[in-house]
């Protein structure tokens, strides 16, 4: 069953049990309280169900802030990687100024443990990635 765990007017996070997959999906511009807020609930989500999967949908996200972005780095990083995460998609945004603040946050993500990381320019390409068996 697919829940919907937050909603505000440009961030939608939802929880797939069956799959036990995260969905987040972002459609504009997030302020910085807005985009901390929405990486808090994701990662409350990350402790309280303890998904497997991860698809962000960022087709629609608009820039990330510099001060943002360090501290994505500085608390998401750490979150992930100790997470029970073990696949996770990105739809990358059509946005040029949020594909350089992620390519830049990733170039800065060294360890993640055992979670694989794919981008995608489409989301059903990602949807099909995220749904395979889990190699163990």
């Amino acid at each position: 069953m697919v829940t919907t765990y937050f909603k505000n007017h440009v961030f939608t996070l939802t929880y797939d049990d069956q799959h036990r997959l995260g969905i987040a999906v972002s459609t504009g511009f997030l302020n910085s309280e807005e985009f901390r807020e929405a990486i808090t609930v994701c990662m409350r989500l990350m402790q309280e169900h303890k998904p497997l999967r991860w698809l962000a949908d960022n087709r629609k996200m608009k820039a990330i802030r510099q001060a943002d972005q360090a501290w994505f780095y500085e608390t998401a990083f750490p979150a992930l990687r100790d997470s029970t995460i073990r696949r996770n998609a990105t739809v990358v945004s059509e946005d040029i100024f949020n594909k350089m603040a992620v390519q830049q946050l990733m170039k800065r993500a060294d360890d993640l443990g055992d979670m694989v990381l794919m981008e995608f320019e489409d989301f059903e390409e990602a949807m099909d990635w995220i749904l395979q068996p889990l190699d163990q």
